[in-house]
């Protein structure tokens, strides 16, 4: 009769080293748990990225006054014409000396930015509608609303958005 031993090396001898298989194995399962621990339904969430630093106080004192964005220098708004913020969605007009007036830089036709001022009007290059830069009404369509009124003053020589 013949004794049934294992003749695995791992199996005889805990020190033994590992087959190719059982470390093949062991890493598939690793990598499998892994899987299965990130598809998984796991309500953690990830920590909260750290505060940004403060930012350095302003050089513009009147821009800390007002608690709003400053825009430009007042000289840099042509007087007839105008300058669009796209990115704070504002156009700054400037229809007679000193007199500075803002509105929405988003179309009323279909939502389009407008895009430039010129010859008196806010032209949104979409569709063609043109608004006059002294009030924002329109000029000629196809919208039929005026661009909505928005708040600026001058503050120390600059456009501030309220």
């Amino acid at each position: 009769m013949t004794s049934m031993t294992s003749t695995h090396p791992s199996d005889a001898d805990p020190a033994a080293p590992l087959s190719r298989r059982a470390v093949v194995t062991g890493i598939g399962g690793v990598a499998a748990a892994g899987l299965l621990t990130a598809c998984g339904a796991s309500t953690a969430t990830a920590p909260a990225p750290a505060a940004p630093a403060p930012a350095a106080p302003s050089a513009a004192p009147s821009a800390a006054t007002s608690g709003g964005a400053t825009l430009a220098a007042a000289s840099s708004i042509p007087v007839g014409g105008g300058t669009v913020f796209a990115d704070k969605d504002v156009v700054v007009t400037q229809p007679t000396a000193g007199e500075y007036k803002a509105f929405s830089a988003t179309c009323t036709h279909q939502g389009c930015k407008v895009k430039s001022v010129a010859d008196g009007v806010i032209v949104c290059p979409c569709h063609g509608s043109k608004f006059a830069i002294a009030d924002g009404s329109v000029a000629s369509g196809p919208a039929k609303s005026p661009l909505p009124a928005k708040s600026v003053s001058v503050e120390g020589g600059s456009i501030v958005l309220a």
